[in-house]
């Protein structure tokens, strides 16, 4: 993303079932686990999820903790709010929205998080989740002990520095969404979200230009604290003005730098 511009949103075989007491949400997720070697060191989302720059040895050593993956179908979630804290997520495929509940009741975007991407951070302050995590589509996720990840970033200064980053990735994240709900329009904030979503995904190796929207537009507006109808509304707009094309849920971005201008105006 370039300099000044806030960022937005910021890898089978058969299921052993295993018992976890945290809830009962836990208890049918967990018959979905696998308990099957993941090796980060062969996996195509390493340098997104990992440290890099490691020594073989201290890989292997990642390597052993990494050792299960959980699928979560489409719609269900991969912890709760309330959930007792044990890991750390590392989504493999897939697309999750974490949320939480408002004071009055409704339901709270706070973020999309696709693969190589890690969830779970918000249970290391008090030991529990404080959000629900809820996949968009048909997903699977790597699972990080993190008692083991806090006993080995102790020996491995590359692993400590990198939960770090990930900690500050957050904070930095925050402070966007802050800037993005308290000083923009409408039109800056939905272009701000398709450049930075398109951005993500041609870092995985998909086009830089055409996006596949998991979300639905009402979880957007979510998000980006708009209504429904103004989501509508602006990507209709923008498909008037030929800054992209959009049929049902496969969008097109047409003119990146005419999104760009509405975000930055000429001159400023």
């Amino acid at each position: 993303m370039p300099p000044g511009r806030p960022p937005i949103l910021d890898v089978d075989q058969h299921p052993r079932p295993r018992r976890v007491p945290e809830s009962t949400d836990t208890r049918r997720t967990s018959m979905k686990t696998e308990n099957i070697k993941v090796a980060c060191s062969s996996c195509n989302l390493r340098e997104l999820c990992m440290p890099v720059g490691l020594e073989p040895t201290e890989l292997q050593r990642i390597d052993d903790i990494v050792a299960k993956r959980r699928k979560v179908r489409r719609r269900e979630m991969l912890f709760r709010n309330g959930d007792r804290f044990t890991s750390l997520y590392a989504i493999r495929t897939g697309v999750f929205k974490t949320r939480v509940a408002s004071q009055d009741g409704r339901d709270q975007v706070t973020g999309f998080q696709m693969a190589g991407e890690i969830i779970g951070l918000d249970g290391i302050v008090n030991d529990q989740h404080t959000c629900d995590a809820v996949a968009l589509e048909d997903s699977e996720v790597c699972v990080m002990p993190f008692d083991r990840i806090e006993e080995l970033s102790r020996e491995v200064s590359a692993l400590q520095r990198h939960v770090h980053q990930i900690m500050s990735r957050e904070i930095v994240r925050e402070h966007g969404v802050m800037m993005l709900l308290g000083s923009m329009r409408a039109e800056e904030r939905l272009a701000a979200f398709l450049l930075n979503l398109a951005q993500r995904l041609h870092a995985r190796g998909f086009s830089r230009s055409e996006l596949v929207l998991r979300m639905t537009r009402e979880e957007m507006g979510s998000y980006l604290g708009l209504k429904l109808e103004t989501v509508s509304r602006t990507l209709s707009k923008f498909m008037d003005d030929g800054l992209i094309e959009v049929q049902q849920r496969n969008l097109r971005i047409v003119d990146a730098e005419g999104l760009r201008r509405l975000i930055t105006p000429a001159g400023c």
